[in-house]
């Protein structure tokens, strides 16, 4: 099966995962466009190490896509809208080991924006 992925764009036209992809050194943009692509492929099944669903009621339904070349580390958030389609809400480059909370809550507000926007099309 064949999943649609999409960029969530902002109210104002920026679209936060394209903006993320533009400023990634060129071999890990590379990478996370393969990880997209696999996202695409496999849907739900694709599993760790390339994502993880985020942990605790408050953020279920939010997923993260791992992205990893060398030391270089970086992650975007998205959703499942329908049974086919995933949205990608936004991402980091992460410099921490933990995920910082105010880019956890970002997707959720994009989320809730898209939802109220959009509905479940």
């Amino acid at each position: 099966m064949s999943y649609n992925v999409e960029f969530y764009k902002r109210i104002n036209g920026e679209v936060p995962v394209q903006e993320l992809l533009i400023n990634l050194p060129s071999k890990v943009r590379a990478k996370a466009i393969l990880e997209i692509e696999l996202l695409k492929k496999h849907g739900l099944d694709l599993r760790e190490p390339y994502t993880k669903a985020l942990r605790g009621k408050k953020y279920k339904g939010i997923y993260e896509l791992r992205i990893r070349f060398s030391s270089d580390s970086a992650r975007i958030f998205y959703f499942m809208l329908k049974k086919d389609k995933f949205i990608l809400l936004n991402g980091f480059v992460k410099k921490t080991s933990k995920t910082p909370i105010r880019e956890i809550e970002r997707a959720l507000r994009y989320r809730d924006d898209f939802e109220r926007r959009f509905g479940n099309e």
